[in-house]
């Protein structure tokens, strides 16, 4: 995978947990109990999509300007993107929206756990 930031990244943030969920293959990432990314692995435990929450109209866009960008493996199409390990993406770009997947599902939570994690940094 190309993206070896991606785990020191997302640990960086307030409130973010991660799991590895067996049943699936996947290593997650949460904030406040719910998902906002993850990294997918195949059957040899190497990365085979990086899925990410992301705004609907936002996912379009990128789909149709990165052919390294699909609808969300496994996951609800309109509100998750996946992205290539070994694509042309680039990492300033990839990071952005992982920035936006974690703020994305941060804004769903209630005003007393966003204030819970923001207050821990």
């Amino acid at each position: 995978m190309r993206y070896n930031w991606i785990d020191e990244y997302l640990m960086s943030k307030n409130g973010v947990t991660k799991d590895y969920k067996l049943e699936w293959n996947w290593i997650r990432y949460h904030i406040g109990g719910k998902m906002f990314a993850a990294i997918c692995l195949n059957g040899k435990n190497e990365p085979h999509y990086i899925t990410l929450k992301a705004e609907p109209f936002e996912s379009e866009l990128l789909r149709q300007e990165y052919e390294d960008i699909i609808p969300g493996y496994y996951m609800n199409k309109t509100h998750w993107i996946s992205v290539n390990p070994d694509g042309a993406v680039p990492d300033k770009l990839l990071k952005d929206l992982l920035g936006k997947a974690y703020t994305l599902v941060l804004g769903g939570l209630s005003k007393k756990a966003q204030a819970e994690i923001l207050e821990n940094k």
